[in-house]
């Protein structure tokens, strides 16, 4: 997000700086999901994530023609496994169709035995606008952007302080050992995981803000290789609270894996509990029987920043002005999980435009 953000914002003549914690960029949430381009079904009509997700779903396309980015359009099922999960699917359905996908078909058994015959489902639909994409190349392409526009990305630097001042912000940035400051008339925190934890930094009370971050864990579980072409398109379940369901997912390279899972943590750890295989195996064999539990081998994990704890209700994206809580200036993006990835050209073309003029 950051990224796209720099990339978008970024043009000769104006000071551009990126401050990230890490060695390189790109080595958290950015790299640690299924590389899916969404195509704006499971949110609501009303809701950023929505709208940022249709929008940039066309955006990513068209980037990665332009910057030859890897990418296949393959298309995805949702499925139900039986009479009761099939009523959902119509209605994600039809909360797609007004969302503004106007590609989806809706598909009787006999049609998904002819497009996927392995998979078993009473009811699906099939959306062809959803992809998946070569996450690394689409980072690099706006960090290559970002720099021929002049913006300084730094590496290995923690932001430890924030401190309002009289014309814009003083950032106060630990390199290595050493504390310096920065000044700046515009913040934009996209810190993803930690973006609660600068918003905090800044001054905000982040609790009656409702801007506090839950990690959510998610886990993957790669299937064997003589299973490649058991399907050839992303299928998924009827989605879970916490997330869209563990799904079979396929990498460009034709590879499957079985994932996201969904578990609340209260620490950043990417590790793959091996136990969890039994939960992906009845998951999956579910619409997908020639499925076994020796197919499956435990692959990476990732974490969700989510605004919304353990059974909470909906929250959207949080991307907004501090204006009003007497930050001129600072741009918050909070709780930037899926369908993040897919929107973040969208999400740098809104950021631009609330900035018009501001510097």
């Amino acid at each position: 997000m950051g990224l796209a953000i720099t990339a978008e914002l970024s043009k000769p003549g104006r000071r551009v700086f990126v401050l990230e914690r890490n060695r390189t960029f790109g080595l958290e949430t950015s790299s640690h999901n299924s590389e899916v381009i969404h195509a704006g079904i499971y949110n609501p009509l009303d809701s950023l994530k929505t709208r940022l997700c249709v929008e940039g779903n066309h955006l990513l396309y068209e980037l990665c023609e332009k910057y030859k980015i890897d990418y296949q359009k393959l298309g995805k099922i949702i499925v139900a496994a039986n009479a009761e999960e099939s009523r959902e699917i119509e209605r994600l359905y039809r909360q797609g169709i007004e969302n503004g996908v106007n590609d989806l078909t809706f598909l009787t058994r006999t049609q998904i035995k002819r497009l996927e015959p392995n998979v078993e489902a009473v009811a699906a639909f099939l959306s062809p606008s959803t992809g998946i994409i070569d996450t690394h190349a689409l980072m690099r392409m706006f960090y290559g952007r970002a720099r021929e526009n002049g913006a300084d990305i730094i590496f290995n630097t923690e932001v430890v302080g924030i401190e309002k001042t009289t014309n814009g912000f003083e950032i106060h940035i630990k390199e290595h050992e050493n504390i310096s400051a920065l000044h700046t008339t515009v913040i934009i925190n996209s810190a993803g995981l930690y973006s609660d934890k600068v918003a905090a930094l800044a001054g905000i009370d982040i609790d009656k803000a409702r801007y506090r971050i839950h990690y959510c864990k998610g886990e993957y579980f790669s299937v064997d290789s003589h299973l490649r072409n058991i399907v050839s398109r992303l299928i998924y379940p009827v989605p879970e609270k916490a997330g869209t369901g563990i799904h079979i997912s396929l990498n460009l390279e034709g590879n499957i894996k079985l994932g996201p899972s969904a578990r609340y943590v209260n620490v950043i750890d990417y590790s793959v509990d091996e136990t969890s295989k039994t939960d992906f195996y009845h998951a999956a064999h579910r619409y997908l029987p020639a499925i076994q539990m020796e197919d499956l081998s435990p692959d990476f994990a990732g974490i969700r920043p989510k605004l919304q704890g353990p059974g909470e209700s909906f929250r959207d994206f949080v991307i907004t002005d501090e204006t009003d809580k007497g930050f001129p200036g600072l741009i918050n993006l909070i709780g930037i999980e899926s369908p993040g990835l897919t929107a973040s050209p969208a999400i740098a073309r809104y950021i631009s435009e609330m900035l018009k003029g501001r510097f």
